[in-house]
């Protein structure tokens, strides 16, 4: 329809799409002392789900906001009383500006939430015991124009995660380094 009124509009798939049924911004799974899954909260992970982006100028939002908005004609929650989704700017997404109107946090967790395990204890006491940042929203995707190639529109999305580097210091440098941090901290008093 959006693209009969002449409004630029493409079709989104995103893999591991988190379904952040409280908008905490986190996909929590809890499980007993003896690994056993409970069932405390309706958070889940799709496979993927799909969505429209449509290109609008947001008068409403301040152009910092224009762009590629996220249109979801197939919500499973209520917002502001109705089944609705969107439109949420993808550059707010992407910054985190979670506390915009049209659903943005709803998004923001769609591709960005921490996926977290709890063990949950019989006295009511709770403990973070795994914590997964990386696994939500991969591989956000749109077809290429003329061509059915896929296109990866992540970056429009999330900023690229940042790559644990592992690396080893010998005793003895790292030795020098205190000393050498010692001497600035003498000089600096």
């Amino acid at each position: 329809v959006l693209r009969s009124l002449g409004i630029p509009t493409r079709v989104i798939t995103n893999f591991n799409s988190a379904h952040d049924r409280n908008i905490n911004l986190s996909i929590d799974k809890y499980i007993d002392i003896s690994g056993k899954t409970l069932h405390f909260t309706e958070d889940s992970v799709w496979n993927f789900h799909v969505w429209n982006e449509s290109w609008f100028i947001r008068r409403d939002l301040g152009s910092f906001y224009d762009g590629w908005q996220v249109l979801d004609a197939t919500p499973q929650e209520r917002s502001k009383g109705m089944y609705q989704c969107g439109p949420a700017s993808t550059r707010a997404i992407k910054e985190g500006d979670v506390n915009l109107d049209y659903d943005s946090s709803f998004v923001f967790a769609a591709v960005n939430a921490d996926y977290v395990t709890w063990i949950h204890y019989s006295n009511k006491r709770k403990e973070r015991i795994y914590s997964d940042t990386r696994k939500i929203g991969k591989f956000i995707s749109t077809k290429a124009v003329g061509s059915n190639s896929r296109v990866d529109v992540t970056a429009n999305y999330k900023y690229p995660e940042v790559k644990e580097i592992s690396f080893k210091i010998s005793y003895s440098q790292y030795k020098n380094s205190l000393t050498d941090d010692r001497k600035i901290l003498v000089t600096a008093v």
